[in-house]
């Protein structure tokens, strides 16, 4: 009989792989949780270094095997209960939002739908909600669905913007948000 209460992610990220390596590390004690897989379309990204140190196995695949089946292919095999993209830039094809329909997270680096879409990420974020003279920002917890930063929102936490804050300082404000809530948030849509 199968264990309901043990359950299986994949993470997916393209970058340092900051938010990789908290994850890793607030599940790292946790039994019933395994990290089956890290995927990285990035041959030199942070995230292989960053969890060299573990057990997990990292595949590194081409854009092209995102929508040729590959690894659709690779993922169903895994049979993961959450897929968590953790700094991931590419676009999840429809088949993957189809088969995996309220499996897939994403976190985003402001309160959407406020700076969300193509292209937005990383600083290009912050720089935007600089420019707009945002009081506040934050992150999106969101469901992937076929559009940039457009699935149902499951979670959301804010912090206040000076108008003397670098695009560094804003940066470093969203990480501690990240850091903090992101793991909670897969925690609990898991076990909870």
């Amino acid at each position: 009989m199968e264990n309901k209460t043990f359950k299986r992610i994949i993470l997916f990220a393209s970058g340092s792989g900051t938010n990789v390596e908290n994850i890793v590390r607030y599940f790292q004690h946790n039994s019933r949780l395994e990290i089956a897989m890290v995927f990285t379309n990035n041959p030199n990204a942070g995230v292989i270094d960053r969890i060299s140190s573990t057990k997990i196995p990292v595949t590194i695949f081409e854009k092209n095997q995102l929508t040729d089946g590959f690894l659709l292919n690779q993922i169903q095999l895994l049979n993961p209960d959450l897929i968590v993209l953790a700094g991931f830039l590419l676009k999840i094809p429809p088949d993957f939002t189809q088969i995996f329909s309220n499996k897939i997270i994403n976190i985003h680096p402001s309160l959407l739908p406020k700076h969300g879409g193509k292209g937005m990420y990383g600083e290009r974020v912050h720089q935007s909600v600089k420019d707009d003279g945002d009081t506040e920002t934050g992150i999106s917890i969101h469901f992937v669905n076929e559009h940039y930063d457009e699935g149902a929102i499951i979670f959301q936490a804010q912090v206040s913007v000076d108008e003397k804050d670098s695009v560094q300082d804003i940066a470093d404000k969203v990480h501690q948000l990240e850091y903090k809530h992101y793991p909670e948030v897969i925690q609990n849509l898991l076990f909870e």
